[in-house]
């Protein structure tokens, strides 16, 4: 389970490679970028899951799915915004 900050953290480096996954292709930042967003969607998650009356604090996967679904979410939005400026 997720222990503060620093779990979050270590479960926003899955998540980043697992947002890779999920939506692959050439990305300027790479797969680094991917795992930065991991952790910023893991981050995300911590403080915004309460927030929206989820308690993912207790349950590992569930940690997982949220982290992997904010990674997701701001991989889209960089390539949203990115395609824009190029």
């Amino acid at each position: 389970m997720p222990n503060g900050i620093l779990g979050w953290l270590l479960i926003g480096l899955v998540a980043g490679a697992l947002g890779k996954l999920i939506m692959p292709g050439r990305d300027p930042g790479g797969i680094i970028v991917t795992i930065l967003f991991g952790i910023v969607g893991a981050l995300l998650a911590f403080y915004l899951t309460p927030l929206l009356g989820l308690e993912v604090r207790d349950s590992t996967w569930q940690a997982y799915a949220a982290a992997t679904a904010g990674a997701v979410v701001l991989l889209l939005l960089y390539r949203t915004i990115m395609v824009r400026r190029i």
